[in-house]
């Protein structure tokens, strides 16, 4: 077969391959370009639905952290608060010890 031959070969091929999608085409190209509009519209809505989901969990997360972090001050202030009034009543002793002694 000539080239002249294989190119109209080939051209009807892609003829027919194209009226055969065109016959099969679940929907027109109108109706396929608005259904990927609303999909791509749905799937922003959801990327800004959960962006704001993810938001309100950060700030809920921050929130306990912050409350975690000001309990723990709080309990670590006591404790040392503690100790200081302990090691406050063992010096307060051991002076009266030693004025006793003298």
């Amino acid at each position: 077969m000539d080239k002249r031959g294989i190119w109209i070969a080939f051209s009807i091929g892609v003829a027919a391959g194209a009226a055969v999608a065109l016959l099969y085409a679940p929907q027109s190209g109108d109706r396929t370009r608005r259904q990927l509009r609303r999909n791509l519209n749905d799937g922003v809505d959801y990327l800004e639905d959960a962006a704001a989901y993810l938001k309100e969990q950060a700030e809920n997360l921050s929130r306990e952290a912050q409350k975690a972090v000001q309990k723990t001050i709080s309990r670590t202030r006591d404790q040392v608060e503690g100790m200081v009034d302990m090691a406050t009543s063992a010096v307060n002793s051991a002076a009266r010890g030693v004025q006793a002694l003298m």
